[in-house]
């Protein structure tokens, strides 16, 4: 599991196993992802950016998800919102990038 900083140098790389759910590891590594529903996918403050081969790699996101991603800042085509990412076998290596800021609606 690879973190990019906003301006897409490597932050950190740390190990994870499958079955974890990204913002858990995002945690675990002290990333700055907010995170401010706690991960059931009520705001968009865990919001990351998946390089694109990567991106490739994991299932659609439903259309909940694509809902809170139309208010999450910085958003793009690889857009996800890491409480919904759950690490699979097959992901040998994940890249996400950390956009530079978050939008909280939720008003925390």
């Amino acid at each position: 599991m690879r973190f990019l900083k906003a301006d897409g140098t490597l932050d950190k790389e740390v190990e994870a196993q499958a079955g974890q759910r990204l913002l858990d590891v995002a945690w675990a590594a002290r990333e700055p992802l907010e995170g401010a529903c706690e991960g059931v996918m009520a705001c968009s403050t865990c919001h990351v950016i998946v390089d694109a081969p990567d991106f490739e790699k994991l299932p659609s996101a439903s259309e909940e998800e694509e809902d809170l991603l139309d208010l999450a800042a910085h958003a793009t085509r690889t857009s996800r919102l890491a409480c919904q990412i759950i690490l699979t076998e097959a992901m040998e290596t994940l890249s996400v990038r950390i956009p530079p800021g978050a939008r909280n609606w939720m008003g925390r």
